[in-house]
């Protein structure tokens, strides 16, 4: 279940950071959209989110550093339902920009909070998951010995009270 999880956000990192990485102007344009964050720190996040969310992703997919990637990707996305969350409750009319784009919505465009919420809520607790359980058995960490000693295991649920 575990390499499951990290396959899965590590796999929606790659792709989310991938394609804002390829329009990295409508990156900081999605940002800015959000009014959380003065210019010029949005302009930063705007550039850096898209390394990170990669950077972390490939760290999940691999197996490599699994926990510390679990809880910033997690971190990461309650962030983002923390944000369109803001989005919504403020009147905002903006597309998430999770998977490229961002921006103001036209005006026949519906934002589709609930079902952005919802999700990045899910892969939270897929981040949540990969944490508290061993990385599985196809990681980088129980190969190089670094997942503890259930590492290696399959994904089970015992005896991990000390880790």
């Amino acid at each position: 279940m575990t390499t499951l999880a990290r396959l899965v956000l590590g796999g929606v990192l790659i792709v989310a950071g991938g394609l804002k990485i390829g329009s990295i102007y409508n990156s900081v344009l999605a940002v800015k959209a959000y009014r959380l964050l003065p210019d010029a720190l949005a302009q930063t996040v705007g550039y850096g989110l898209p390394i990170v969310e990669i950077v972390v992703g490939v760290l999940l997919v691999v197996g490599l550093l699994t926990r510390v990637a679990a809880i910033v990707g997690g971190l990461l996305m309650l962030a983002f339902v923390f944000g369109i969350a803001w989005a919504w409750a403020n009147g905002l009319r903006i597309d998430c920009g999770c998977f490229g784009g961002g921006g103001e919505l036209k005006a026949w465009e519906e934002p589709s909070y609930l079902l952005d919420i919802i999700r990045d809520f899910g892969l939270v607790l897929l981040a949540g998951w990969i944490v508290r359980f061993p990385p599985g058995r196809f990681a980088l960490d129980a190969a190089l010995g670094l997942a503890g000693r259930h590492g290696g295991d399959t994904d089970d649920f015992e005896g991990d009270e000390d880790e």
